[in-house]
């Protein structure tokens, strides 16, 4: 069995800590899981009611042009029903964009860190890879545009970044599409655009009608928190969209995801008290890692990438042990650091509790 040879020097992908393995690795009855940008408060009740009569028919394939929800987000957004793509959450989509636009002999520009996933699917097709580092948590905006030649097809942004957090502001983003080549793709992933509570935000839908190169990512996974559903979507040009709807699998969201993701999105009431709650006890997060002397990235996300004086590992292990799941910086890029998803107050109040024990001990140990 002869797979492509760049599978030699690639590792399928490692999920962090399960909750269940965690109660039994360490005897423990309660876990609180920030590692994976969940949204804590869950997602709104509404989506059960709909599930309960979806879920009924499961011998019949779903509709695979999604109508129903494609009519809500196509009337919502103020964009043509066919200028949507949707699929297995929106990594799906990222997959599908390399399988239509990269192939050996191309290449693809992202930052580092960034959400792996977009190197990873490139690299399948056998495009060469082009990463310019990130500036104090920022895409380095600039250097990507001077790494941009004649074989260059897509470039990614994701923004608000993952890990970092760091958002792309609306002028820095117009200044970098009106300098990119036009046959180059740009996707700009807002993975956590419902959480942006920044002025200078993009409004990226209003920069569909001037850059016909440009696709916007968006999830249900996040904020909507319906992330076992797994239910996203593209945004782009018709020429685009109509592409990557050739590559996509003909049944690719099921009819209980396409359900969830309308009921979900029509209670703005939950979301909004999702957004406020998560920012507040962002803020307290951010407060805590003054008192600590802790730097962070700017995060316009639901978490936040902390910088630490020790490894982001001895942290983490230390965190398991108490029944926290976060994720060390030492997978992520930033070997000092964890990334931590803002929970509920009281949690964040007891894992701080936590933190500020574990530095203490820390500092006691370097002093000795």
């Amino acid at each position: 069995m002869k797979a492509k040879k760049v599978f030699e020097s690639m590792t399928p992908y490692k999920p962090g800590k399960q909750i269940e393995e965690v109660k039994k690795e360490y005897g423990l009855d309660r876990i609180v899981k920030l590692a994976s940008n969940e949204n804590p408060f869950g997602y709104s009740k509404k989506v059960d009611e709909v599930i309960q009569h979806a879920a009924k028919s499961f011998e019949i394939y779903p509709d695979g042009y999604a109508t129903d929800l494609r009519q809500l987000l196509s009337d919502a957004l103020s964009v043509l029903p066919d200028q949507l793509v949707f699929g297995c959450g929106s990594d799906e989509i990222i997959d599908m964009i390399c399988r239509t636009y990269l192939e050996e002999g191309s290449n693809t520009i992202m930052a580092t860190p960034t959400f792996p996933q977009y190197k990873h699917n490139a690299m399948i097709q056998g495009a060469d890879i082009k990463e310019i580092p990130l500036i104090n948590g920022y895409h380095d905006l600039q250097g990507m545009l001077d790494a941009v030649d004649e074989n260059t097809n897509v470039v990614w942004l994701c923004t608000p970044n993952n890990p970092t957090g760091c958002m792309i502001n609306d002028q820095s983003l117009k200044l970098f599409m009106d300098k990119c080549p036009e046959d180059v793709l740009v996707v700009l992933d807002e993975a956590y655009y419902e959480y942006i509570s920044s002025h200078e935000a993009p409004d990226a839908l209003e920069l569909l009608k001037t850059y016909n190169n440009l696709i916007v990512l968006r999830t249900f996974s996040k904020a909507y928190g319906i992330a076992g559903l797994r239910v996203g979507y593209g945004i782009s040009n018709l020429e685009i969209s109509e592409a990557l709807n050739i590559a996509r699998g003909p049944f690719n969201t099921t009819d209980v995801g396409q359900k969830a993701a309308i009921a979900a999105f029509k209670d703005q009431e939950f979301l909004e008290q999702t957004r406020k709650e998560t920012l507040n006890n962002k803020i307290d997060m951010i407060n805590f890692c003054d008192e600590m002397e802790l730097g962070y990235f700017d995060s316009e996300t639901n978490f936040l990438f902390i910088k630490l004086p020790v490894s982001g590992d001895l942290l983490f292990n230390y965190l398991l042990s108490k029944g926290f799941i976060v994720r060390s910086g030492v997978a992520l890029g930033f070997p000092n650091g964890v990334r931590l998803t803002i929970g509920a107050k009281e949690d964040m109040q007891e894992l701080q509790t936590h933190m500020r024990n574990f530095l203490n001990e820390h500092a006691k140990e370097t002093e000795v």
